[in-house]
C-alpha cells in the first residue's frame, strides 16, 4: 500500500519498538485483511557508561518516540492508538513527586554479577504462607524457580533489586513505584502507571500460575505490591496522552494501549505459524528459542536446562530459554577494522572461511560484556585448545556456527519438555536476513526452517493494537492476517 493509502486509513496504529541497540516508530493500518506498514523513524539506543554503571537514556527514547508522533501528526494521520514494547527486566524508579529519579541501569550493568548465589527466601516455617515446594532444594534456587519458572540470569529484575538494596541505592531507596520500561514510557505519555503482563513475566517476581506478583520474593528485596502500577493485560487501554504530549506532539488525546510490553512477547504474537506444532527463534541481539504453550513448564528438568516461563498473549505461556545471539556479532563489528560495513556482504565473507575450526558456547559469561569481543572470542578458543580465528571472516563463521550448534542443543532439550511434537521452526527478526545461518540452523536441528517476519515485534504489536480496537478476534486471526501480509522463506535441512 502507498503512504498516501496509508494517510487515508481509518484504522491506523503507531509501533514503538526498542530493542537493546535500536528503535523504530513504525504506522501500520489492516486494510483488506491485509497488514501494511510504514516505518516512520529509526534510531539508536546508547548505553551510557559512567561512574561505573551501565543506563538507559528514557529521555533520550521519549523525545525519539515524541519525533515519531510528530511525524504523522505533521502529514495530518489520523492515528487509532499508540502502543509500545521494549526488552525485558530492566525498570525506572519513580518518585513521590512522579518525577524520575535517575536513568535506569542497563541489564548489562556489573552490579548484579555474582548476586543470585546469596540471594535466599526465608527458611520453611517463618512464612505462615510458605508451603512445601515439589522441586526440592529448600528455600534456594529451586524454591524460586518453583514460585516464578524464569531462568537464573544475574540481570532479572529480583536480582537488580538486591544489587540495588544491598548497594544501598539512592534511586531505589527514595521511589515510591518502580516501572519496566514499556511502562514508564506510556507513563511519560498518558500520565498513568501501569504494570503490563508480559513484561512483569520477565522479572522473576511473577508467579505464572496465579499470574501475581509473589510478595514473599518481593518481600525478600524489600518491596512492597504497592510500588508496581495497576496490572494490565495485552489490549488493555492504558490512557490518553496527556496535554502535554498533545502540546508537543501535535497530536490529539490519542489512546495508548498496552501491547504485549515484552519485545519477544510480541514478536511471538506475529509468527505466522498454522497450528501449534512449532518452535520459535526470535533471532536479533538476543537469540529466545521456545514454544507457545497453554500452561506453564515447571518441573526439575526445566529448572536443571535453565528454561524459563514467561507471559504471552491470551494467557499463554512462552516456554523459551535466553541465548546470546547477535550481539556477539554486533559487538565484532564495532572492533573490526577491515570487514565492510554492509552485514551482508560480512555474512558472504564468512563462508570462505574454513568449515567448522573453531566453536565457542555463546552463553559463555565471558561474552556478555567484554570489553573487546574478538578477543573474548579468541581466548575461549585459546582456552579450549581450538584453531584462534584471526581474520573477520574466520570469527563470523565461528559465530554463525556456534549459534548453529546451540540452537540445535537447545532444541534438543526444548523437545524433551514440549506437551506436542515440533515440525518447525519459525524464525522471525533481523538475524533472518542471514541466510547462511538460516542454512545452518536448518541443516544442524533437522527440521524445516521457516524465517519470516523480520520487524515481528512491530507487527505483533500492531496487530494487538487492532485486536484492542475489535478489528480482528483472537491471535489464530492475528496470525492469518500476518501470513496474507508477509512473505516467508522455508530452508530444509540438506541431506
Amino acid at each position: 500500500m502507498s503512504d498516501k493509502n496509508l494517510q487515508k486509513a481509518a484504522d491506523n496504529f503507531i509501533a514503538v519498538d526498542l530493542g537493546a541497540t535500536s528503535g523504530r516508530t513504525i504506522l501500520g493500518c489492516i486494510q483488506d485483511g491485509k497488514l501494511s506498514m510504514r516505518e516512520l523513524t529509526r534510531f539508536p539506543n546508547n548505553i551510557i557508561q559512567t561512574g561505573g554503571h551501565f543506563y538507559w537514556d528514557i529521555f533520550a527514547l521519549f523525545n525519539e518516540i515524541i519525533r515519531g508522533l510528530k511525524v504523522v501528526a505533521d502529514e495530518g494521520i489520523s492515528i487509532r492508538s499508540i502502543g509500545i514494547d521494549t526488552w525485558g527486566v530492566d525498570f525506572v524508579c519513580i518518585g513521590r513527586d512522579g518525577g524520575i529519579l535517575r536513568n535506569p541501569y542497563s541489564y548489562r550493568d556489573p552490579q548484579t554479577e555474582g548476586i543470585t548465589a546469596p540471594l535466599r527466601l526465608p527458611p520453611r516455617g517463618e512464612s505462615s504462607t510458605s508451603e512445601p515446594l515439589p522441586l526440592g532444594g529448600g528455600w534456594e534456587g529451586a524454591a524460586i524457580y518453583d514460585r516464578t519458572g524464569i531462568q537464573f540470569m544475574d540481570f532479572n529484575s529480583l536480582f537488580q533489586l538486591a544489587a540495588m538494596r544491598k548497594n544501598k541505592d539512592s534511586a531505589l531507596e527514595a521511589a515510591d513505584k518502580v516501572l519496566f520500561v514499556p511502562d514508564a514510557l506510556m507513563y511519560m505519555l498518558t500520565g498513568e502507571m501501569v504494570c503490563e503482563y508480559t513484561i512483569l513475566s520477565t522479572s522473576q517476581l511473577l508467579n505464572p500460575r496465579t499470574k501475581e506478583i509473589d510478595e514473599e520474593l518481593l518481600d525478600v528485596v524489600g518491596m512492597k505490591r504497592s510500588q508496581f502500577g495497576r496490572y494490565v493485560n495485552p489490549c488493555d487501554i492504558v490512557g490518553t496522552l496527556t496535554p502535554e504530549v498533545q502540546q508537543l506532539t501535535g497530536l490529539g488525546p490519542v489512546p495508548v494501549v498496552a501491547v504485549a510490553g515484552h519485545d519477544t512477547a510480541s514478536a511471538v504474537a506475529a509468527v505466522p505459524a498454522k497450528d501449534k506444532h512449532f518452535a520459535y527463534l526470535s533471532c536479533g541481539t538476543w537469540s529466545l528459542l521456545g514454544i507457545e504453550s497453554e500452561t506453564p513448564i515447571i518441573n526439575e528438568k526445566s529448572y536443571a536446562y535453565n528454561f524459563t516461563n514467561e507471559g504471552g498473549i491470551e494467557g499463554t505461556t512462552r516456554f523459551l530459554k535466553n541465548i546470546c545471539g547477535m550481539w556477539l556479532l554486533e559487538r565484532c563489528r564495532k572492533e573490526w577494522t577491515d570487514a565492510p560495513a554492509d552485514v551482508n556482504e560480512i555474512n558472504k565473507a564468512a563462508m570462505t572461511a574454513p568449515a567448522f575450526r573453531s566453536i565457542i558456547n555463546p552463553d559463555d559469561p565471558r561474552f556478555a560484556n567484554p570489553p573487546s569481543m574478538v578477543e573474548a572470542i579468541k581466548s575461549y578458543c585459546r582456552e579450549t585448545n581450538q584453531p584462534v580465528p584471526e581474520t573477520y571472516q574466520a570469527q563470523a563463521r565461528c559465530i554463525f556456527e556456534s549459534l548453529a550448534l546451540r540452537y540445535r542443543e537447545v532444541l534438543g532439550y526444548l523437545k524433551e519438555l514440549a506437551p506436542f511434537p515440533i515440525e518447525r521452526l519459525h524464525v522471525i527478526g533481523g538475524g533472518t536476513y542471514n541466510q547462511y545461518l538460516m542454512q545452518m540452523t536448518a541443516d544442524s536441528i533437522g527440521l524445516p526452517v521457516v524465517t519470516g517476519p523480520v520487524e515481528g515485534t512491530a507487527i505483533g504489536n500492531i496487530m494487538l493494537q487492532a485486536k484492542a480496537a475489535g478489528l480482528v478476534g483472537d491471535r489464530f486471526e492475528m496470525r492469518e492476517v500476518i501470513a496474507r501480509s508477509i512473505e516467508t522463506k522455508t530452508y530444509l535441512p540438506k541431506k
